[in-house]
């Protein structure tokens, strides 16, 4: 394999994903061709729009604004895996929302004298489970130890991917003579579904509302028949993207507040996660009987996974907690372009969802 890092610094992070070319399909045919079943969402991408100035100045007043914030909840992250993994430590986070904060997190390791510690970016995709070859290259390739394994991931929202994780290693294990710990960890555990987090706030983690231009420069990852059983999956690399690019300034711009940073507890109450899930579960079954949805994955709690729907899915309704908040303006901003209806609802326990249109 030849090492492939994007466009971020190979000390950062070596994406497990294979560069290909693939024939884009626009978002109204690629959300038909998925809700009909014809195909699997991870086999299709939708051409991605550079962001406009405005758009990129809420970008960069969100990361001026919650930087020290993060950077408090990744060296928390990082102690808590010196306190608890054996070293060295494995950073394999979830590509590609987990991996602007995997590089984060190896770079507090290594501030924090884990000058071993490395960080892999490898697929997991929904109903398709984690990619295998990926892991076999870590650990045997690459001879890292499988117990410094860390999973990690930006956020939690629904926790189909925690479930996607979880069983995914539990099937490795119960094959490969490597034993992997399927903890996840994560920096908002909005869905009270991680084993690990920094908080359960639902906030906007600034490298969470954009795409590819914070992510290295890759699309999210593939697997159709293009990806042999040997590959790793797929993923395209934007290099057209390469003006405004903003993975390695976002880094930076995090990693900067680390010096002095104060220790933070990690947010590990069990009951408080009980209770975060239920909330979770409560707010989706209401969303459920009020709007009539029958296909749980058209409603994307939160303010990131709202922020995807609106970038690169077919939205239908945005909900909002309160509309004056800074952490929803960028929402806004892509509903009133895209002419998605808002409606204001103080009671939800996020700050926002956005519902994917049924076109069925």
């Amino acid at each position: 394999m030849t090492p492939f890092s994007g466009s971020y610094s190979p000390e950062d992070v070596i994406f497990l994903l294979k560069p290909m070319a693939l024939a884009m399909v626009d978002i109204a045919n690629k959300e038909r061709l998925i809700q009909s079943g014809a195909c699997h969402y991870s086999e299709l991408l939708s051409p991605e729009q550079m962001p406009g100035p405005s758009y990129l100045q809420l970008f960069e007043a969100l990361t001026a604004r919650y930087a020290p914030r993060l950077a408090l909840e990744i060296m928390a992250l990082a102690r808590h895996l010196i306190e608890t993994r054996p070293q060295p430590i494995t950073i394999v986070s979830l590509a590609r929302a987990g991996t602007p904060i995997g590089a984060l997190l190896v770079r507090a390791l290594r501030k924090l004298g884990q000058t071993d510690a490395r960080h892999y970016s490898i697929s997991i995709i929904r109903d398709r489970g984690i990619d295998q070859n990926a892991l076999v290259f870590i650990l045997r390739q690459e001879q890292r130890e499988p117990a410094g394994l860390a999973f990690v991931d930006g956020w939690t929202a629904k926790g189909a991917i925690a479930g996607e994780l979880r069983q995914a290693i539990r099937d490795w294990n119960a094959r490969q003579p490597e034993l992997l710990d399927e903890a996840l960890y994560v920096v908002s555990d909005i869905g009270g579904v991680a084993d690990v987090a920094a908080t359960d706030d639902d906030y906007a983690i600034p490298s969470g509302i954009l795409n590819a231009t914070v992510s290295g420069l890759t699309s999210r990852s593939i697997l159709n028949a293009e990806i042999g059983p040997d590959d790793f999956h797929g993923c395209v690399f934007y290099e057209q993207f390469q003006p405004q690019d903003c993975s390695q300034w976002f880094l930076d711009q995090v990693s900067a507040h680390f010096t002095g940073v104060i220790s933070k507890p990690i947010y590990s109450d069990s009951d408080q996660r009980l209770e975060r899930r239920q909330a979770m579960l409560d707010f989706l079954a209401k969303i459920h009987k009020h709007y009539l949805i029958n296909n749980q994955n058209f409603i994307k709690p939160g303010v990131a996974e709202a922020t995807r729907v609106l970038l690169r899915r077919l939205p239908d309704l945005l909900l909002l907690r309160d509309p004056a908040h800074p952490d929803v303006e960028h929402l806004q901003l892509l509903a009133r372009e895209k002419n998605i209806p808002m409606i204001i609802d103080s009671t939800m326990p996020i700050q926002a969802a956005t519902l994917i249109k049924d076109l069925l």
